[in-house]
C-alpha cells in the first residue's frame, strides 16, 4: 500500500471531536444495515450520523458511549436521514466497523490535536 503524505495543514483541516451517544435507533430505509444515532458535540449541539456498525452493537449498548467524529464534512442526506458528522472507526478482520473513542472521559465537543 502507498500512503500518501500529507502536511500539518492538510491534517489541521480535518475537525476531529468526541461526543457522547445520547440516543441510537435502528435505520432499516438504509441500504446497508446501519443505526441512526444523535451525538452530542458540546457546544457545535446534538448532531445526527449514520453509521454502519450493527455487527457489534445493539443501539441500547451505544448510549453513553463517547466516540470521535468528524465534524466539518457536508450533511450527507442517507435515505429519509440527514447524517450531519461522520462517526468514526476501524474495520475488523471480517470488515465489520468497530467504533474509534477514547480511554478516558473527555468534555463533548474536545477536538483532537
Amino acid at each position: 500500500m502507498i500512503l500518501t503524505a500529507i502536511t500539518w495543514k492538510d491534517f489541521e483541516k480535518i475537525d476531529l471531536r468526541a461526543g457522547t451517544i445520547v440516543d441510537a435507533k435502528p435505520f432499516p430505509e438504509a441500504k446497508k444495515p446501519s443505526f441512526q444515532l444523535w451525538v452530542d458535540l458540546g457546544a457545535l449541539g446534538i448532531k445526527k450520523s449514520s453509521a454502519q456498525i450493527t455487527a457489534h452493537y445493539k443501539p441500547e449498548d451505544l448510549i453513553g458511549m463517547q466516540v470521535i467524529c468528524v465534524v466539518n464534512f457536508p450533511p450527507r442526506q442517507i435515505a429519509n436521514f440527514l447524517s450531519e458528522v461522520l462517526v468514526t472507526g476501524f474495520e475488523d478482520e471480517q470488515k465489520n466497523v468497530v467504533l474509534s473513542s477514547v480511554d478516558r472521559k473527555v468534555p463533548n465537543g474536545a477536538r483532537l490535536f
